[in-house]
């Protein structure tokens, strides 16, 4: 699962990935949560890319009251064309989600052990896009909330160590093929949905100053003492999150 990831790169950088001349300032954010507003990418009804704040956490059109519905901050990817709550936007309301990397807790099968938490970010340095999902829903008073989720895959063998899920991650060549939804359903992006392979992401182990969400410093990114790169490990595969 994706339950906090992070978004520091500049407007700049945001811009040169996703081939925009330009657009709106916004500060670096270290600690990004479900309910929170997120930047997407995502096609305008002209066919041209455009960039939108949505609310992580997505509510499919069809809810008629959000506060009694489940928060679906991830989607699996191997079964969201079956679901009830994402089929139609994973056929029509792709989006992409830039990041700087995400967060992921080590659970030990000893519940008695703490769990720990890591930093996982491009091994490049750069920005990366997750691939997710978007819907707008409408109240009966005409209210409308953009909503999205983040799409999640198996884990490679690296980040496996750590949990069994992780971020879909689309490549740049591949952003085209992704949000054309008028000419490419789940069969054609099926692939694209696929463990991103190993050596891509760095793992790095963390203080837990990161789990309180008003933690949005960038010291809950610097490594915990005597703590290096991802360790094997053996996951708890319990999260109830996963479900989704």
């Amino acid at each position: 699962m994706c339950g906090r990831f992070s978004l520091t790169a500049t407007p700049e950088e945001v811009c040169a990935l996703f081939d925009f001349d330009e657009i709106a300032g916004f500060p670096p954010r270290y600690n990004i949560a479900p309910t929170q507003p997120i930047l997407t990418a995502m096609l305008d009804h002209q066919g041209n890319r455009s960039m939108i704040l949505v609310r992580w956490g997505l509510i499919p059109q069809w809810v008629k009251d959000p506060d009694d519905f489940t928060l679906l901050i991830n989607a699996r990817s191997e079964t969201v064309a079956a679901k009830a709550s994402f089929k139609s936007a994973i056929r029509h309301s792709r989006i992409l989600i830039p990041a700087s990397g995400f967060y992921e807790w080590y659970r030990p099968v000893d519940k008695k052990q703490p769990k720990q938490a890591y930093w996982i970010t491009p091994a490049s340095g750069n920005i990366v896009a997750f691939g997710g999902l978007m819907e707008t829903w409408t109240g009966a008073d005409g209210t409308e909330i953009d909503t999205g989720c983040i799409l999640t895959t198996a884990s490679n063998s690296q980040i496996g160590n750590i949990h069994h899920r992780m971020p879909v991650v689309i490549k740049p060549e591949d952003f085209d093929l992704w949000l054309d939804c008028q000419n490419n359903g789940p069969k054609e992006i099926a692939k694209l949905m696929e463990p991103i392979e190993n050596g891509f992401f760095n793992a790095i182990a963390v203080s837990d100053r990161v789990n309180k969400v008003a933690n949005n410093g960038p010291d809950i990114q610097q490594p915990a003492p005597q703590q290096g790169s991802a360790r094997k490990h053996k996951p708890d595969h319990s999260s109830q999150m996963d479900l989704f």
